[in-house]
C-alpha cells in the first residue's frame, strides 16, 4: 500500500513540475511575442473609448478605420488556433484596418453589450454600413475574403 502511496506522489509531483514548466515556456513566449503585436487587447475602458461607448445606449463607432473586434478567451481552443492568423492580417492590413481582441473572461460587459455566446466571435465595424458578426474559427483566406466584402469594399 505504501507504493502506491509513493507512485501517486511521485506521479503529483511530476505533474506539477510539467504543469509550472509549460506555464512558464507559455509566460515567455507572451512576452517574446508581445514587441510584434499588432492585435490590440481591449478593456471596457479602452473599447468604450476607441470602438463603441456601450453605456451611452448609442451605436456609433468611434474609429477611424474599419475594424474587427475578435471576441476571444484564453481556455477556448479554436480561438488560440486564429489569434496568428488575426496577428497576420493585423500586420498585411495595418494602413487598411485595425484589430481588437476582447477577453470575454475579462470584460464580460462588452460580450453581453454584443450578445456573444459562443466563441471565437469576430465583429466586422465597417466605417460606412452595418457591422456584422461571424462565429467560429476560420482560415486565413476566408478571413481575408471577409475583409474584402465587409470592410474594405
Amino acid at each position: 500500500m505504501k507504493t502506491v502511496y509513493r507512485m501517486a506522489a511521485i506521479a503529483t509531483m511530476a505533474i506539477a513540475t510539467l504543469i509550472s514548466c509549460g506555464n512558464a515556456g507559455a509566460q515567455n513566449d507572451k512576452k517574446q511575442t508581445t514587441a510584434t503585436n499588432h492585435v490590440k487587447e481591449l478593456d471596457v475602458d479602452t473599447f468604450n473609448k476607441m470602438v463603441y461607448d456601450i453605456n451611452s445606449g448609442e451605436m456609433e463607432y468611434l474609429g477611424t478605420k474599419p475594424a474587427i473586434v475578435d471576441f476571444t478567451a484564453s481556455w477556448c481552443g479554436p480561438c488560440r488556433s486564429i489569434a496568428p492568423i488575426l496577428e497576420q492580417l493585423a500586420n498585411e492590413y495595418k494602413d487598411q484596418i485595425v484589430v481588437y481582441k476582447v477577453d470575454v473572461d475579462k470584460a464580460g460587459e462588452i460580450a453581453q453589450a454584443f450578445g456573444i455566446t459562443s466563441i471565437p466571435a469576430i465583429l466586422y465595424i465597417p466605417l460606412d454600413g452595418e457591422p456584422s458578426m461571424t462565429i467560429g474559427a476560420r482560415n486565413k483566406a476566408k478571413f481575408q475574403d471577409e475583409i474584402q466584402k465587409i470592410l474594405l469594399d
